[in-house]
């Protein structure tokens, strides 16, 4: 088992499943700029370096997370933009987005998968994290927004090309130009989570139970699962299954599916091959 502490998370990894916490309750784990720094480090640790075979994510206190800390609009005291042009100041800003937005990038380019238990408010930046993942659930207390159109601005880190890709674009587009909350129940409806569950305590219990589940199956075929439905959902269906061929051809995994197979027969727990970590740097 291996532990590690960070200012906005608690790390844990255990039986090959990384748990990461969100743990800044008493500002209702809203996001700052350690945040958005050590998120990407951990979750690229974990995968590039093969640590686990699924990633859960969770939190603490009254909420999942209350999105932007709004410590990270403040201006930076040593980037002087008074007076500077305006044009070269946009270009600095968008710069800046575009690395916020690779916080939660780094969850949906992970090769494993990452599971989302949710509780209270999913706020703001916090949709945008949640649907950079994989599969969601939630308490019955959940309650999800788009919080940015209520403070004036645009949501920018995501929301948009992925939210519309679980649920319907007419609510997409109510919850995005109202600001509204929906609650677990129409989240459930509407497909942006699985299930609904009465306490923290059994989303939790349920979430690592499925994470467990993915982590004794081959991790080869699980990323190859991750890669190609998402593939799918950018591409038609004719290429597609031109890749998924592509992809077969150079890693289809006989002595995978005879061990699958073998412990099937046994009763037993299958063995397999973890992923291989990744080059530190490019080739």
């Amino acid at each position: 088992m291996a532990k590690s502490e960070y200012e906005c998370f608690d790390v844990e990894i255990e039986n090959n499943i990384a748990h990461i916490r969100l743990n800044r309750p008493e500002k209702l784990n809203s996001m700052n700029k350690a945040f958005w720094n050590d998120l990407p480090e951990i979750v690229e640790d974990i995968d590039q370096n093969a640590r686990a075979r699924v990633i859960v994510i969770s939190s603490t206190g009254r909420h999942f997370s209350a999105g932007m800390d709004l410590s990270v609009f403040a201006p930076d005291p040593d980037n002087k933009i008074d007076g500077a042009d305006k044009h070269v100041v946009a270009e600095m800003f968008r710069s800046n987005v575009r690395r916020i937005q690779h916080s939660f990038n780094a969850l949906e380019e992970a090769r494993i998968p990452v599971l989302f238990a949710l509780h209270g408010g999913v706020i703001g930046g916090a949709i945008d994290m949640v649907t950079a993942g994989d599969i969601r659930w939630c308490t019955k207390d959940a309650f999800f927004c788009i919080q940015e159109t209520n403070i004036g601005m645009t949501a920018d880190v995501g929301t948009f090309p992925r939210l519309q890709r679980y649920i319907p674009e007419g609510w997409v587009k109510e919850m995005a130009y109202t600001g509204r909350r929906i609650d677990a129940a129409k989240a459930k409806e509407i497909g942006l989570v699985n299930d609904v569950f009465e306490t923290q305590e059994e989303c939790l219990a349920y979430v690592m139970q499925t994470a467990k589940e993915i982590a004794s199956k081959s991790p080869l075929a699980v990323t190859g699962c991750k890669v190609l439905i998402n593939y799918g959902r950018d591409h038609n269906t004719t290429d597609t299954l031109d890749y998924i061929g592509v992809w077969n051809a150079g890693m289809f995994p006989p002595s995978h599916i005879q061990e699958a197979v073998a412990a099937m027969g046994e009763k037993r727990e299958a063995d397999f091959p973890d992923l291989l970590p990744l080059r530190k740097t490019p080739m």
